[in-house]
């Protein structure tokens, strides 16, 4: 059998599939299935300082090929996190990573710090969210405030830290530079994009927050784009994601020139998708004849 394994900055992997936070809450509902070990990692919900309810419904909505969410990052707070949910996940022999998500930079530094002490594996700072500080923008929209956030949280935890990117901007590519050089020892990418539908007939949109992320195979064409630009603009690892259904698309992912892959709207119509996608790597590799999956990484050969 091929190699799986994977280290993203400085941490091993056992193989490069992870559920996307958000889509596996903190996996307690998916052990029902399988053991959490058989994963790379897990990204855990995103959390907030003080935690919150999130958006009133209705808050998901079907698209053709994929999905909208304004979910609204609903959680309890990393306090209950840490003490609650991160013992049980540290017994599933899996990597931990956990999502911040914070309003304010201030915000997302004191997360970062609360849980430098604790046995996380990794942070994932999710600079989508709304900086209220800033009139509501989200963080990943300039290359400034992505540069801010992301040192402010290096300066809070000695964790590795990987940076969550935003689809929504004009170049992606100058987002990942930026947080490079402001201290990320990794990119992940893509979060959702902007969508809407409408109901014809009461004329309002189907979600109460007007707009959500969109998210599903829809998006991947444009998440596997992105992946490839930042790959070849940065020198820190980067985790492919958006759209994952199958492990063929986790194979494009990783030849765009990922190091590893997130699932996560595929778990909600299947939730063996992320088991499926190690398997069949596994079986591609061994019939490829190839002996560790990173020889994929950034395999892509263009015209």
């Amino acid at each position: 059998m091929a190699d799986l394994s994977v280290t993203i900055a400085g941490v091993p992997f056992k193989n490069p599939v992870i559920p996307a936070s958000g889509t596996f809450g903190n996996g307690r509902e998916y052990e029902k299935f399988y053991p959490l070990s058989k994963l790379g990692g897990i990204s855990v919900k995103g959390m907030t300082l003080h935690g919150q309810p999130g958006n009133p419904p209705p808050r998901v909505a079907e698209t053709p090929a994929g999905m909208l969410n304004s979910v609204g990052l609903q959680n309890p707070g990393v306090d209950h996190f840490i003490e609650e949910e991160l013992p049980n996940l540290m017994t599933k022999d899996t990597v931990v990573i956990a999502n911040v998500a914070g309003h304010t930079l201030e915000d997302c530094a004191e997360i970062a710090r609360r849980l430098d002490s604790t046995p996380v594996h990794m942070l994932e700072l999710n600079i989508s969210c709304p900086n209220v500080k800033q009139g509501g923008a989200a963080f990943g929209t300039s290359c400034e405030n992505a540069a801010a956030v992301t040192a402010a949280v290096r300066k809070a935890t000695k964790k590795p830290l990987m940076v969550k990117l935003s689809p929504n901007v004009t170049s992606i590519t100058d987002i990942a530079k930026a947080v490079e050089a402001a201290g990320a020892d990794a990119v992940s990418l893509i979060n959702t994009l902007l969508g809407m539908r409408i109901d014809i007939r009461t004329r309002r949109p189907i979600l109460k927050n007007n707009v959500g992320g969109l998210s599903g195979p829809a998006v991947f064409p444009v998440a596997l784009r992105m992946v490839w630009q930042v790959a070849n603009a940065v020198s820190i690892p980067v985790v492919g994601m958006g759209g994952i259904a199958s492990w063929q698309d986790a194979v494009e992912m990783m030849l765009a020139g990922a190091s590893a892959v997130q699932v996560g709207a595929a778990i909600f119509s299947d939730p063996y998708a992320p088991v499926k996608i190690i398997d069949g790597l596994n079986q591609y590799l061994d019939e490829q004849g190839i002996e560790h999956i990173s020889e994929l990484t950034g395999g892509v050969r263009p015209w």
